[in-house]
């Protein structure tokens, strides 16, 4: 069976002098109905761009040179015009890390959510109001009718993510795609809107490809999750099994890197990663971490970056113990598919 969304080698490249850019190379990934991914790396690794690739909005001038796009058996990358309107306004949501700079700062924000009503689901004024209001309500907005009056500047950046998320639900899609929505939010407020998410996942069945930079919002909201390094994913898996036992060395030095309480409740700071993630102008032969990698060995050079399978639906780009189990699946890199397609058989 098919998954609801499919993506294939896709790969998304910038102009360079030189050259092409390339920012996201090759990178397959797959989500089920109703399943919550999480993807997770440093900035600049390439999850937003891959993110937005779903959509078929990369910001220019970057552009989607390779690879498809399936969302429920369709062909996004080959959808004309009103296709592709008809999707993004139907199928599928998204909901940003920045909600001041998504919303627009001169209309009440009822106004906002109401418009989104009548263009995509052709309510009438006074209905899309109601609806509009109602969806403030539900999204947790306290006063819901006096705040459909407000503007965006009026409101705090968690009422204003919540406002984000009625938009995004307006028109009940089947996926949400969430890029860092509790980056600018304290601690409290990303717990509120991470359960306000889960609360809407379970009551519309939608599925969600959240990314983030965070594994402790990984941990708590998904079901899988892939980890990005380099244009590359470089693990995925269970998010159980890749908290437990990361097979990769980035996965297992983001985690080392995660802060902790200690006994009397104080954070303790734990070792960052030394190095930096690679520009888009540096051509890295073989394992693209091995820079900054301490266990790296002579041959990494030459390493393909291609998930192998290490454990039941768990496959990593460094694989130091070879799974010969059933079960697989992959959603890495180029050929990790037929890989897997051969071990299950």
């Amino acid at each position: 069976m098919s998954s609801l969304l499919e993506i294939e080698a896709l790969r998304i490249e910038f102009p360079g002098e030189e050259g092409p850019l390339v920012a996201v190379k090759g990178v397959d990934l797959a989500l089920d109905e109703g399943e919550v991914v999480g993807l997770v790396g440093e900035s600049g690794s390439g999850k937003s761009l891959t993110c937005r690739a779903v959509m078929r909005m990369v910001p220019e001038p970057g552009s989607i040179s390779a690879g498809t796009v399936r969302f429920d058996g369709q062909d996004v990358m080959a959808m004309g015009r009103g296709q592709l309107r008809d999707f993004r306004a139907h199928s599928v949501g998204m909901i940003y890390q920045n909600p001041f700079g998504s919303l627009n700062p001169v209309l009440r924000v009822g106004a906002q959510i109401a418009e989104t009503l009548r263009v995509n689901r052709g309510r009438s004024s006074k209905a899309a109001k109601a609806e509009a209001i109602a969806l403030l309500d539900r999204v947790g907005i306290e006063d819901p009718e006096r705040r459909y009056r407000a503007y965006p500047h009026e409101l705090s950046g968690g009422m204003c993510q919540r406002v984000m998320i009625a938009i995004s639900t307006a028109s009940s899609p089947r996926l949400m795609l969430a890029d860092e929505p509790t980056t600018a939010l304290d601690v409290t407020t990303q717990a509120q809107i991470l359960e306000l998410l889960g609360t809407m996942r379970a009551e519309e069945g939608m599925a969600m490809l959240l990314v983030s930079h965070d594994f402790g919002v990984i941990a708590q909201a998904c079901d899988r999750v892939a980890v990005m390094y380099g244009g590359h994913i470089v693990e995925t898996g269970p998010v159980e099994t890749i908290y437990h036992e990361p097979e990769h060395p980035y996965t297992r030095a983001l985690l080392n890197s995660v802060p902790e309480l200690d006994s009397a409740g104080n954070v303790k700071r734990r070792a960052a990663l030394a190095g930096h993630p690679p520009e888009l102008s540096e051509v890295i032969p073989g394992c693209v971490f091995a820079p900054r990698c301490e266990h790296v060995q002579p041959g990494c050079d030459q390493v393909p970056m291609k998930l192998m399978p290490v454990g039941p639906d768990h496959h990593s780009a460094c694989p130091v113990r070879p799974f010969a189990g059933t079960g697989a699946r992959t959603t890495g890199r180029g050929g990790a598919a037929a890989d897997a397609e051969r071990i299950e058989a």
